[in-house]
């Protein structure tokens, strides 16, 4: 049978191809997030929640504004958006399902907010995001050598992080921190540490935002902080083989490859297990220092655009 309900959710169309290059249907995703449910949705609860979805025949697309068809029963929070300079209203993926409905809607990807819909002056965690280059044949294993120099910084620094893969070529670096801290507070920390990794091995990391100048480098990614998303924990990606981010233990991390964790084979590696929640460390305290040395460090995307438009002039004269 191609449709069947569950938790009072009508699911349809479960045998067709989820998308070119998936090797999966839209039954193995339906089935994956079923049996991931009380797992991802810790991570996905009470954050205003972006997805990508892909419609036969259409290019995969990001959805934050919630479509009018969306059952009464999906929870949401309205929130303005300065960039589209309208009000957005995001689902709040707090059940089994809401997260049923999504995945008959052929959402794949779940990128939630590092903030509460409650608390959006405090995010809860500081992320890196390890971005390898993406002609390398060895990206993933460039991405993994950032990570360690990422955690050397923290252990300096007294500060303990959990990693998972991104589910594509690069891997995320999460910090639990508590909300003594504002969100400039936070950015300035993630710029401070992506800084002193790079100085730990310039010809392998770079704090370089504009592409072209990364030389073909991994870069350090500290631009996860405010009202940014990070594809959550145990989200399926987009990907050729429809690969998971996935937890994985600082000492296996080397001997891993994203397409170990995939929506048809990851499942089974949790059996009833947890361990993104099982690892993650309590809420932790910044330094102020860490801080203060964030503060001298310019903005990337905003440092970026007046070069951009430097390099622009230059251009014309």
């Amino acid at each position: 049978m191609s449709d069947e309900t569950r938790d009072g959710v009508p699911l349809t169309n479960l045998d067709q191809p989820l998308f070119d290059g998936a090797d999966a249907t839209k039954r193995d995703l339906v089935d994956y997030l079923d049996a991931v449910a009380d797992r991802i949705i810790p991570a996905l609860r009470d954050r205003p929640l972006s997805v990508v979805r892909v419609l036969r025949g259409q290019a995969p697309f990001m959805q934050k504004n919630l479509p009018r068809y969306t059952p009464e029963w999906v929870q949401r929070v309205a929130l303005w958006a300065e960039s589209s300079h309208r009000e957005v209203t995001y689902a709040l993926c707090n059940d089994r399902r809401t997260l049923l409905w999504f995945a008959n809607q052929r959402a794949v990807e779940y990128h939630p907010t590092l903030v509460r819909a409650d608390r959006r002056d405090r995010a809860t965690h500081l992320v890196l995001d390890l971005d390898p280059p993406a002609e390398s044949p060895e990206a993933f294993p460039l991405a993994v050598r950032s990570a360690l120099l990422v955690r050397e910084v923290l252990t300096d620094l007294g500060l303990s992080a959990v990693v998972k893969t991104s589910g594509a070529k690069g891997v995320h670096v999460f910090v639990p921190v508590d909300t003594a801290f504002s969100l400039e507070e936070l950015a300035g920390a993630t710029r401070a540490i992506a800084a002193r990794a790079e100085r730990l091995d310039p010809a392998l990391a770079t704090t370089a935002f504009i592409r072209e100048d990364r030389g073909g480098k991994v870069f350090l990614d500290s631009t996860r902080a405010g009202g940014a998303t990070v594809v959550a924990v145990y989200s399926p990606r987009v990907r050729p083989g429809a690969p998971v981010s996935f937890p994985v233990a600082w000492d296996e991390l080397e001997r891993v490859s994203p397409a170990d964790f995939t929506v048809r084979t990851a499942a089974a590696q949790l059996a009833d297990g947890d361990p993104w929640a099982d690892w993650m460390p309590e809420p932790q305290a910044l330094p102020t220092e860490l801080i203060e040395e964030g503060r001298t460090i310019p903005v990337a995307r905003v440092q970026a655009m007046h070069e951009g438009k430097r390099r622009a002039r230059a251009r014309r004269t």
